[in-house]
C-alpha cells in the first residue's frame, strides 16, 4: 500500500472520529434509511439545508437521534429561528440522550415559539437540558473520554476542559487550542504563543481535521517551506474539504501559478469542475464560473471530456465535498 492510500486512509478514519458523541443505544435503521441519514448529512455539510431534511426525515421517523439532531438544525436554519418543527426533532433526539441535541435545547432562551406563542410546551425548561447534558458528559470526561471533555467546555465554556480534550487528542480541541492562543488567549512570551500555536494546528492537522490542516500549511509556508505547504494541500484535499478543492485545482492548472505545482491541466479542471455540484453551496458556484473556463481555455476538447471523466471518478473514491461546519452550530 502506497504511503498516500495510507494517509488518505488515516485521514478518513480520523473524520469518522469526529462524528458526533451519541447515546448508548439507538434506534436500528435499514441501510436504506442510513444511507438516506448519509446523505442528508453531507447536504448538510455542503450547506444545503433545505435539500437535506427529506433525507434527513427518513432516518429521523424511523427513530435515529443524529438524524433527528441533524434534522432539527436543518429545519431551523432553513427558517433562520427555532420553530416548532424544529424543536420537536430536537427534543426526539434529546430524549435518546444526543448531548448536542440537548446543548441546543439548553441554549435556547427566547426563540419565536415563545414570542409567537404558537408552539406546544417544551418538555424540558432550558436549563435541565442543559445540566442533564452537563451530568451525562461529566461522567464520560471523567473515563478519559475526550469529545466528552469537549462537550464540557462548549456546556461550561471553561478553558481547562478545552486544553483536557486537546490533551487527550480531540482535534477538534486541538483546533480550537491553537485559534485560542493565536487570538490572544493565555499568558505566552512572543514566541512561546507561536510555538504553542503551531504544536496545536500540528496536532489537529496530523489528527486528520481539515480546517487546522490548512492553517498548518499556511503556517509552513510562512518560514518558506513550500513543499510542505503544497503537501498539506494535497492532503487536505482528499478529504473533501471544499475551499481547499477549488484551491488545489487552481494551482494544479495555474490559475494563477502561485506555490509551483507542475501543471496538471486535466486534475486541475476535474476537481474544480466536481464542485460544481455545489451549485452555490458555501459562495463557490462564482469561483467555478469563473475559473473552469479560463482552465479551459487552456485545454483541447478531449482533455475536457478526460477531466469530466476523471471528474467522476475522484466523486466516486473519495469522500464527499464539505465544508466541515461545527457539529454544535450557533
Amino acid at each position: 500500500m502506497s504511503r498516500r492510500i495510507l494517509m488518505t486512509t488515516r485521514i478518513i478514519f480520523t473524520l469518522l472520529l469526529l462524528l458526533p458523541l451519541g447515546c448508548q443505544a439507538n434506534t436500528q435503521i435499514t441501510p436504506n434509511q442510513d444511507s438516506a441519514k448519509q446523505q442528508g448529512i453531507n447536504l448538510y455539510n455542503q450547506y444545503k439545508a433545505t435539500s437535506a431534511i427529506p433525507f434527513l426525515t427518513t432516518a429521523a421517523e424511523a427513530g435515529d437521534h443524529e438524524a433527528q439532531y441533524y434534522l432539527a438544525e436543518a429545519l431551523r436554519k432553513k427558517n433562520h429561528y427555532m420553530n416548532e418543527d424544529a424543536k420537536k426533532w430536537y427534543e426526539a433526539s434529546a430524549g435518546q440522550d444526543d448531548l448536542y441535541a440537548m446543548i441546543q435545547l439548553g441554549r435556547i432562551e427566547h426563540d419565536m415559539c415563545e414570542i409567537s406563542n404558537d408552539c406546544s410546551a417544551s418538555q424540558k425548561p432550558a436549563i435541565e437540558w442543559l445540566n442533564q447534558a452537563k451530568k451525562i458528559a461529566k461522567e464520560k470526561a471523567d473515563t478519559g473520554d475526550a469529545e466528552a471533555m469537549y462537550i464540557m467546555y462548549e456546556i461550561t465554556l471553561e478553558d481547562a476542559w478545552l486544553e483536557k480534550s486537546a490533551s487527550a487528542g480531540n482535534a477538534l480541541a486541538q483546533y480550537w487550542m491553537a485559534v485560542s492562543i493565536k487570538q490572544g488567549d493565555g499568558f505566552f512570551l512572543p514566541w512561546k504563543r507561536s510555538e504553542a500555536v503551531e504544536k496545536w494546528f500540528k496536532l489537529s492537522a496530523e489528527g486528520g481535521y481539515p480546517k487546522a490542516m490548512m492553517n498548518y500549511a499556511a503556517l509552513l509556508y510562512e518560514r518558506g517551506d513550500v513543499e510542505g505547504y503544497r503537501s498539506w494541500v494535497e492532503k487536505t484535499a482528499l478529504t473533501g474539504y471544499a475551499t481547499t478543492v477549488f484551491g488545489y485545482g487552481a494551482d494544479l492548472a495555474h490559475e494563477p501559478d502561485t506555490f509551483g505545482y507542475p501543471l496538471d491541466l486535466i486534475k486541475g479542471y476535474a476537481l474544480i469542475y466536481w464542485l460544481s455540484e455545489l451549485d452555490g453551496g458555501g459562495g463557490m458556484k462564482e469561483n467555478v464560473e469563473y475559473t473552469l473556463p479560463r482552465i479551459a481555455a487552456k485545454m483541447t476538447a478531449e482533455q475536457i471530456e478526460a477531466a469530466k471523466k476523471f471528474s467522476k471518478e475522484w466523486a466516486a473514491s473519495h469522500p464527499p465535498l464539505s465544508f466541515f461546519p461545527d457539529k454544535l452550530s450557533r
